[in-house]
């Protein structure tokens, strides 16, 4: 069953940022946890470890890791009705306020983790932003055709990384 439910945590972000990377809406996992991309089998932390040479386990460790390689973190969605974790089930959603975002840092840049983000934000925010996003393979186990190795390679092209 859906039920509205409300983002419970705020953006990673610095003046400095420069990058942003969205996700849709937390998993289930990631919003009792209180941090981005809690579920260990979410591709997303170790991806950045590999890219930015540098092992974070810890939530200041990962926070440290996004700003000093000026990225930001946010998802597309502030609220919807949505069963789980379920992007497919994501409904009556409400964005998040990424325009405001924009007028507190540097970002020029705008990654989607997926195209449930990529979907939210083309039609929600970029109309008032006036970025284009682009959508990156998603991090998530449920996206089994990607391999690690094949994120890294996508990612850190796009990222510059690689």
């Amino acid at each position: 069953m859906q039920k509205r439910t409300v983002h419970p945590f705020l953006p990673i972000f610095s003046a400095d940022s420069r990058v942003l990377i969205l996700g849709s809406f937390p998993s289930v996992r990631s919003r009792a946890e209180g941090f981005y991309y809690s579920h260990p089998r979410n591709r997303f932390w170790p991806l950045m470890s590999i890219l930015f040479h540098r092992d974070a386990e810890s939530v200041e460790d990962r926070t440290t890791l996004l700003l000093d390689n000026h990225i930001a973190l946010w998802d597309a969605a502030a609220s919807c009705l949505i069963e789980g974790s379920s992007d497919i089930s994501m409904k009556d959603v409400i964005p998040c306020d990424i325009p405001g975002l924009l007028e507190k840092t540097s970002i020029e840049r705008i990654f989607t983790n997926g195209k449930t983000a990529y979907s939210i934000y083309s039609r929600f925010s970029e109309p008032l932003t006036g970025i284009r996003a682009e959508a990156l393979p998603s991090t998530s186990p449920a996206n089994a055709a990607w391999s690690l190795e094949r994120l890294v390679d996508v990612w850190g092209r796009a990222l510059g990384e690689k």
